[in-house]
C-alpha cells in the first residue's frame, strides 16, 4: 500500500529536489504508522464494547482518546504536507534558474 502512495506522486516527485521528495516520504511513512495504530485501537475499541465487560467499556474511554489524538496528527500531517506540496511546485513554476518558465504539470 505504501508504494502505491508513493508511485502515485510519480510526475511530481520528479520536479522535487531530493530534500524535499525525502520530506515527503518520511510524512506519507508517519501517517501510514499512524492509521496502522488506528486499526488497532479500532480492534480493541471494538472487542472491548462487544464484550460489555464494565472494566473493558472503561478502558475505551483512553483508547478512544488515543484515536482522536491520533486522527489529530494525521490531519496536521496531511496539512503539512498540502502546504509544502503547494509550495514546491510554485517554487518550480517560477522557472529554473536560466530564467525559462517550467510547464506545470496536468
Amino acid at each position: 500500500m505504501e508504494g502505491d502512495t508513493f508511485s502515485s506522486l510519480g510526475n511530481y516527485a520528479t520536479q522535487l529536489d531530493g530534500k524535499m521528495s525525502q520530506t515527503f516520504q518520511k510524512s506519507f511513512v508517519q501517517v501510514q504508522n499512524i492509521l496502522d495504530q488506528n486499526r488497532v485501537l479500532i480492534n480493541e475499541i471494538n472487542h472491548n464494547q462487544e464484550s460489555k465487560l464494565p472494566d473493558n467499556l472503561s478502558r475505551n474511554v483512553g483508547l478512544i482518546r488515543e484515536l482522536n489524538n491520533n486522527i489529530r496528527q494525521v490531519v496536521d500531517l496531511y496539512s503539512d504536507l498540502s502546504s509544502n506540496f503547494t509550495k514546491s511546485m510554485e517554487a518550480s513554476s517560477q522557472g529554473d534558474s536560466t530564467g525559462h518558465k517550467r510547464n506545470r504539470p496536468c
